[in-house]
């Protein structure tokens, strides 16, 4: 048992070490992100929406963590060098900051990573970010900026995708139900024919 120990510490050490640190956040974004479509999935299954789970769709969901990951990996990097320190005002200016400018880039990247690995067209990949993107964004608002004072306060750069891809388990989860909503879109287009 305390070798097992030994190693873990070795492993966590090594894993979250500057030579690793973007494999590392970049395997977390890609993991966390296909579990959240397949909890999704099953519950669509369960509640006899989905006939069997849909493979590919877990492997888009999980690439389009990968896009994400390489983001956020590089932005907590930009922010903690920005603005370096952990006050409340400079830790609320960071939310703030993280809110109005991250979150809809992260939204976009999702978005253009799914359309490309689905070899939409450009109008189709803007008329998913238009039926899709308030609803997300949205729920970006509840649940990121309490999650985020957290993030910023508390945890030191090298674990804030870690702690993000925690957190972001149950949003990965609502994000695989409104992308593959077509209930939204179906009654856009029947709008647009009436």
């Amino acid at each position: 048992m305390i070798a097992l120990a030994k190693w873990f510490r070795t492993a966590t050490k090594t894993a979250f070490s500057k030579k690793y640190l973007l494999l590392t956040n970049v395997a977390i974004s890609v993991s966390l992100s296909g579990v959240g479509d397949i909890i999704e999935q099953h519950y669509e299954i369960y509640s006899g929406e989905l006939a069997a789970w849909d493979r590919r769709r877990t492997r888009f969901m999980s690439i389009s963590g990968m896009t994400v990951g390489v983001f956020c990996h590089g932005w907590y990097n930009f922010m903690d060098r920005r603005f370096p320190g952990r006050t409340i005002g400079l830790v609320l200016k960071k939310v703030l900051i993280d809110q109005t400018v991250a979150s809809p880039i992260v939204i976009f990247l999702f978005f253009a990573t799914l359309a490309v690995l689905k070899r939409s067209s450009w109008e189709e990949m803007r008329g998913e970010i238009r039926d899709k993107f308030i609803r997300l964004y949205t729920a970006e608002w509840v649940v990121w900026p309490p999650a985020q004072i957290v993030n910023f306060y508390f945890l030191p750069t090298k674990y804030r995708v870690l702690y993000d891809n925690t957190i972001s388990l149950g949003y990965d989860v609502y994000t695989s139900y409104v992308i593959n909503d077509e209930s939204g879109a179906t009654a856009a287009t029947n709008a647009q024919k009436d």
